[in-house]
């Protein structure tokens, strides 16, 4: 049986959301498992807002999917995957919910309790306190970011917290034994790009992404951060910030099947913007996405 941790926030009654794709709901964290919290923020959104509306928009969407995914030949029904809902949350201020965050996982070590997460933004800058947690508990951790910008920047709009500065923060945390790879990226500023250069973070194509990752020692632990504009707005165009020239759904699963070969401790999946997208099919997109990501985590 699962031992569980339970946490002092005031997660939403389990009756007010629907668990996403068949999951459990539960108002604490659980070790030996995976748990799904939502990030209802993107007030730091610089084009168009309504990511906070995603983590509902992604469990509405995912009650009539298939637990099963025939692509990894796996069904979430045969997991420990627990949804404790979403952080109670402020339209303008992102540290209530991450205070809250971070005051529940403070005594809690996920790395010796094998307790994981996938985060479901919001946009970007929520992703970094999870990742915070993970850099704190992992010291090998390996960080893989797929987006289409390279949220590198010192700010943005006197916000040092945006999403376009998320993973430079991020960065900023990481020991000599922790690393960050990228990949999808085609929009920045130059100052950005010279930084990937300089740190060789870039990964110039899906090969070399999938070589890197075929290369590491299968024990370490990998975080994904995923955002959504990674994919060519065709496949997903309700996102705030969309870039031509993304990757499709196959270039998705080959990564996802090969870091299903390795040590998937944790991920989050931000950016979709429900109210972008009037027919819906970004939120059915999403929530296959979160799919094969839990079965690739489990």
């Amino acid at each position: 049986m699962n031992t569980t941790t339970t946490i002092s926030i005031q997660i939403p009654s389990l009756e007010s959301f629907t668990p996403i794709l068949g999951t459990k709901a539960s108002d604490a964290i659980h070790s030996n498992a995976i748990n799904i919290i939502g990030f209802c923020y993107d007030g730091s959104t610089s084009f168009r807002p309504g990511a906070r509306f995603a983590p509902n928009a992604i469990r509405v969407a995912s009650v009539g999917m298939e637990t099963y995914s025939p692509y990894a030949d796996l069904d979430m029904e045969d997991y420990a995957i627990f949804d404790l809902g979403n952080l109670p949350f402020h339209p303008s201020r992102r540290e209530l919910s991450a205070n809250i965050f971070d005051e529940a996982v403070k005594h809690l070590n996920i790395r010796e309790t094998k307790a994981k997460f996938l985060t479901l933004g919001g946009e970007h800058s929520i992703s970094f306190t999870p990742i915070s947690l993970y850099l704190r508990d992992y010291h090998d951790l390996l960080l893989i970011h797929l987006d289409a910008h390279t949220d590198l920047r010192d700010g943005y709009l006197g916000d040092e917290h945006s999403h376009a500065a998320v993973i430079k923060r991020v960065h900023e945390r990481m020991q000599p034994t922790q690393s960050l790879l990228q990949y999808g990226i085609r929009s920045g500023m130059k100052e950005e790009f010279l930084f990937m250069k300089k740190h060789n973070t870039l990964c110039a194509s899906l090969n070399n992404l999938l070589d890197k990752i075929e290369n590491t020692p299968a024990t370490r632990p990998i975080y994904l951060t995923l955002d959504l504009d990674f994919f060519d707005p065709a496949y997903c165009p309700g996102t705030g910030t969309p870039e031509p020239g993304g990757e499709n759904f196959h270039s998705f699963l080959k990564i996802i099947k090969a870091l299903q070969a390795k040590n998937l401790v944790g991920a989050d999946v931000v950016e979709l913007a429900p109210n972008i997208d009037p027919t819906a099919n970004s939120n059915s997109f999403a929530a296959i996405i979160v799919r094969e990501i839990l079965l690739a985590m489990v």
